[in-house]
């Protein structure tokens, strides 16, 4: 074991898009386990747009990092030491550690990892966070009627991916919305959805509208601006709109008002939509249903998922800011170090 660890830091608050220099990479001591606590290394990183916002010090239902602290990140470990009777070494973990690559944790918030239900990469993504995000919110606020249409954005990534899978099982029709061709071309012939338009068309609007020709019924929110507004007019009486994120609006730098505000909320009463912010903690109560149907439906190969893999803690900043502009394609993970879960 080396004696010096790695960890990437907020060096700075982005005005906008983050840059290079707002992280930094530092060198530690490794630390060591003392009583009631269990050291983690950490094998997988996951990279998720909310991380933009924790970067910020606006109001937000977390607390931002503050400057010079360890970035925030949900993490797959090994348990290397331990002092916790609830642990033993060897066991792998699902975490909180951030971007580092040793941490110490007292057992509470860890969740142990079966690696019979998957690899253990996918606990931070489609059996994870990523995959119970898109489960609770299409079908907790979405509520997808069988023969209705459904509409993700971000349709090749870790949430949208998912998000049209499960309408496809639950009898819907499952139309997508990714960047560039290639996405698209996955998301129709691998992941079975019934079409995908490219929000890099011109004509967005116009192809939306022909691949939705009775309305959306269901709209997967996690992109807004130009996407949302394409959507909004095409949404039927008592349309559902899960919201989980808006990543399009994630680097501005002063609020707008957008030309369609002001018909929002007179749609919202004529065409009776429900609009409804969602965290994936608020179903916590779900996350064994979640489990169960999502493992299920991976082992039966009715859900398909895709990594999109940076190697080393170094790339994390890079590969970060490529997440915010869609250059990943599927989950984004950081490999931080070796993953002996086949070993056994």
């Amino acid at each position: 074991m080396s004696a010096l660890a790695k960890r990437v830091v907020l060096a700075a608050r982005p005005m906008g898009e983050p840059k290079l220099s707002d992280f930094r990479v530092e060198d530690y001591a490794i630390p060591t386990a003392g009583e009631g606590q269990v050291l983690l290394r950490t094998i997988w990183l996951s990279l998720d747009p909310y991380m933009r916002g924790r970067m910020s010090e606006g109001p937000s239902y977390a607390q931002p990092v503050p400057v010079g602290g360890v970035m925030e990140g949900g993490t797959v470990c090994e348990v290397v030491a331990s002092h916790n009777p609830n642990f033993a070494k060897g066991d792998f973990v699902l975490s909180h550690s951030g971007w580092q690559s040793y941490a110490l944790a007292d057992g509470k918030g860890l969740r142990k990892i079966d690696p019979a239900l998957g690899p253990i990469s996918t606990a931070v993504g489609v059996l994870g966070m990523p995959g119970m995000t898109a489960y609770t919110g299409l079908l907790d606020i979405g509520q997808p009627k069988e023969g209705e249409t459904v509409v993700v954005a971000a349709a090749s990534g870790a949430v949208g991916s998912a998000v049209g899978q499960i309408a496809k099982i639950k009898g819907a029709r499952a139309v997508g919305i990714a960047g560039g061709k290639d996405k698209c071309d996955y998301v129709k012939n691998e992941l079975g959805f019934d079409d995908c338009v490219d929000h890099r068309d011109p004509d967005l609007a116009a192809k939306l509208m022909a691949a939705c020709p009775k309305g959306i019924d269901v709209y997967f929110e996690n992109v807004g601006g130009a996407v949302f507004e394409a959507v909004f007019p095409l949404l039927n009486a008592f349309a559902r709109m899960p919201v989980c994120g808006l990543i399009a609006q994630y680097n501005d730098t002063a609020p707008t008002t957008p030309k369609w505000a002001s018909a929002l909320m007179r749609n919202v009463l004529t065409k009776r939509l429900t609009i409804r912010g969602f965290i994936v903690s608020d179903f916590a109560a779900r996350h064994g249903d979640f489990l169960r149907d999502m493992s299920g439906w991976l082992r039966e190969g009715q859900i398909k998922h895709r990594e999109f893999v940076t190697e080393g803690l170094d790339g994390a900043p890079a590969a970060f800011i490529g997440l915010l502009k869609g250059a990943n394609f599927g989950k984004q993970l950081v490999q931080v170090g070796p993953d002996n879960s086949f070993d056994g």
